[in-house]
């Protein structure tokens, strides 16, 4: 693997770690806002 695709790789691994992340935190914010809700 030349250092150029090491990079491409990594930067695509990392943008797709975010977005991993983010779908993550959604979710847990999806499960806190459906816990008020039913709470309420």
């Amino acid at each position: 693997m030349t250092p150029e695709e090491e990079t491409e790789f990594k930067r695509r691994q990392k943008s797709r770690n975010l977005v991993v992340g983010a779908i993550l935190l959604f979710l847990v914010v999806l499960f806190y806002a459906i816990t008020i809700v039913r709470m309420g």
